[in-house]
């Protein structure tokens, strides 16, 4: 269920705040608790456990958050000076004491792709953790890491909607890979199954081009702590036609 920020960070994290680096990085990162698989296709759920640091409808081109005066926008975001359609952008920043298994928010056809690197090394992402985590704020300003870190782009094609939307997996500057479990193309998954892991820190941002059939209308609050595959973060309804 989802959580404020603060009730999050005084509850899940308090926890194990104190436990040692070595045990948060090999035995509480890699946990993959059991969930119940929710199918209904009226709902786009969390592809990852996490912060939702933005959310809103964008043009390609144009602005999802300015970082220190330098836009990030979808063509960026995507490699792709090409991408021409309308999106609502919705990003989860993935902490050290989140569950780090991805699933898919709604069903469909799975492909992927891994983006060519954007720069020799990846920047880290620990200041905006830190403020999330200690100043209960969600600031992006300290989200440099956007511009430049490893990413893979899942394109989903879904028939029911008659169209596809993506997952982005962006990586910290420390971790090992971005895993999908299934190195196919094209293949069918269910919604909120299991996909793909990000080691160590990262973000998600689900990407949906918008439609003349159908309505996309965000559910959560910015700031707000939700997890994969277990809350809603879209309610999708036909659009009335004249």
């Amino acid at each position: 269920m989802a959580k404020s920020l603060k009730e999050w960070a005084e509850t899940d994290v308090a926890r194990v705040k104190d436990r040692s680096l070595k045990w948060l990085s090999e035995e509480y990162f890699f946990r993959d608790p059991s969930r119940p698989v929710y199918s209904d296709t009226d709902f786009m759920f969390s592809p990852a456990d996490g912060i939702i640091v933005y959310q809103r409808e964008v043009e390609p081109g144009n602005c999802i958050v300015d970082i220190k005066g330098k836009s990030y926008s979808l063509r960026g975001a995507m490699q792709d000076d090409a991408f021409d359609e309308p999106c609502l952008v919705i990003g989860i920043f993935m902490t050290m004491y989140d569950v780090h298994i991805n699933r898919i928010p709604f069903p469909g056809q799975l492909s992927y792709r891994l983006l060519e690197p954007i720069g020799s090394f990846n920047a880290p992402m620990l200041a905006l953790e830190q403020a999330l985590i200690d100043d209960i704020t969600v600031d992006c300003a300290d989200a440099g890491y956007l511009h430049s870190n490893q990413r893979m782009l899942n394109r989903i094609y879904s028939p029911f909607l008659g169209q596809h939307y993506y997952i982005l997996q962006i990586a910290d500057y420390d971790v090992n890979c971005i895993t999908p479990f299934n190195l196919g193309q094209n293949v069918p998954i269910g919604q909120n199954r299991r996909f793909s892991q990000i080691r160590f820190g990262s973000q998600v941002d689900l990407i949906v081009p918008l439609s003349d059939r159908w309505r996309f209308e965000p559910l959560q609050e910015t700031g707000a702590h939700v997890e994969a595959g277990v809350d809603p973060l879209i309610k999708i309804s036909r659009k009335n036609r004249a």
